[in-house]
């Protein structure tokens, strides 16, 4: 039962990523809030490092070439793409885009990894593709055909695509590593990525003029959004595997879309609603091992 809340609180925390996003969108530069999110959360995985696991283990050739990739893709790309795509679209519609992860993830592990496809697989994929187009054309899929999808769209979109790359390299890179020790150097790779971008747009400068409202945003993502998300995530592959853990990163487009409404005013419209239930149902199928309505007895 333990497991299952913290599962449920990473679901609310990640969901929250969009609030704190979306207000720093406005009030700090994409690339001020992407380096020092990574930079906050470096820090604490290395003292969480230090602390359960004893020291940082040192990475071969092969591992370092590895999280030089996990930095790129799950830290430095994503969170351009996402601080930036925040700048143009509401939260809870970022969050259903965003959505799309598991099933991505579900879908270049049968390509790449010939991991088994069943019916539930086999429907959920397309029933979630099929509700995010509803949700980036805003109820108008012909757009895609007249290249009417906003840029932020595309932004959030290419989270997914990085998120999928990091999860797609994570899978056999990062074998001899704990998963609290390949996420502490794939944070540290990203926050090295990120400086220098960081020094380009003078991050540190502006810094100095952060309301307390801005660094707690910050801090949310940082501490709450990275190190106890990704931690909780992690014991919850451990204990009870990594399909049923995956089944509640379904809920995070849900909380998105709920705390961005109460939080930031955002409405609901009838294509949000419709196709975050289509991406929620279908990244539900994607990864139930056994979808309860298919289950004996």
């Amino acid at each position: 039962m333990k497991t299952y809340l913290k599962l449920f609180a990473v679901a609310f925390f990640w969901g929250g990523t969009f609030v704190a996003g979306r207000f720093l969108a406005g009030n700090a530069h994409p690339v001020s809030a992407a380096f020092f999110r990574f930079a906050i959360a470096s820090i604490c995985l290395l003292l969480a490092v230090w602390k359960i696991e004893g020291r940082l283990p040192k990475l071969d050739r092969r591992q370092a070439l590895a999280v030089a990739a996990l930095g790129l893709t799950g830290v430095f790309a994503y969170n351009l793409f996402f601080f930036n795509g925040l700048t143009m679209i509401g939260a809870g519609r970022a969050a259903l885009i965003i959505a799309l992860n598991p099933v991505a993830i579900t879908l270049c592990s049968a390509l790449i990894y010939r991991e088994p496809l069943p019916l539930s697989r086999i429907i959920g994929i397309p029933l979630s593709a099929i509700g995010a187009l509803m949700v980036i054309t805003r109820g108008h899929p012909l757009q895609i055909l007249s290249g009417g999808i906003g840029r932020g769209e595309l932004l959030i979109f290419g989270c997914v695509l990085s998120w999928t790359l990091y999860s797609i390299i994570g899978k056999i890179a990062m074998r001899g590593l704990t998963p609290l020790a390949a996420v502490c150097w794939s944070s540290l790779a990203g926050t090295l990525l990120l400086l220098i971008p960081a020094l380009y747009y003078g991050s540190l400068p502006e810094a100095l003029n952060f309301s307390w409202t801005i660094w707690c945003s910050i801090g949310y993502l940082g501490l709450f959004g990275t190190v106890v998300g990704f931690f909780w995530y992690f014991e919850g592959i451990q204990k009870i595997g990594p399909s049923r853990a995956a089944v509640f990163i379904n809920f995070v487009p849900v909380n998105g879309v709920l705390l961005a409404t109460f939080l930031l005013g955002e409405t609901l419209d009838i294509t949000v609603l419709t196709g975050g239930l289509l991406v929620v149902c279908g990244a539900y199928l994607a990864n139930a091992p056994k979808p309860f309505f298919w289950r004996k007895g």
